[in-house]
């Protein structure tokens, strides 16, 4: 992850919640929401669930946004039944999830090649 992103975003902390997604038992793992000086926001939520969620193979429930109340720029999410994918500029793909390291490094380069001023 480039210095900067690593000043910008610092290790993601959350006290632990359990909470119930459709019938499961998840925990929560990273909850983080930064709002921008231009009022853009970033906000992160990642769960921890028993099982794989429809069309994901992985046991993270998670949602990652970038934007504001008019437009998503930046987002990963595996909502179901689509699984793992991205929205970038508009664009809808799929996504490889390979872990959550990866999944925030990933969505922080995509919101430093979106901004001017990083």
């Amino acid at each position: 992850m480039p210095q900067s992103t690593l000043r910008l975003f610092p290790a993601l902390t959350t006290a632990i919640a359990v909470a119930t997604i459709g019938r499961m038992t998840a925990t929560l793992i990273h909850r983080k929401r930064h709002t921008f000086a231009d009022g853009k926001v970033m906000e992160i939520v990642i769960w921890n669930v028993p099982e794989p969620v429809a069309g994901s193979t992985h046991r993270y429930k998670y949602r990652l946004f970038y934007g504001d109340h008019q437009e998503r720029i930046v987002g990963y999410d595996n909502e179901r039944p689509k699984g793992d994918h991205r929205h970038y500029g508009g664009c809808e793909e799929a996504y490889l999830f390979t872990g959550v390291e990866q999944l925030l490094t990933d969505f922080y380069d995509d919101i430093a090649q979106r901004r001017n001023d990083l």
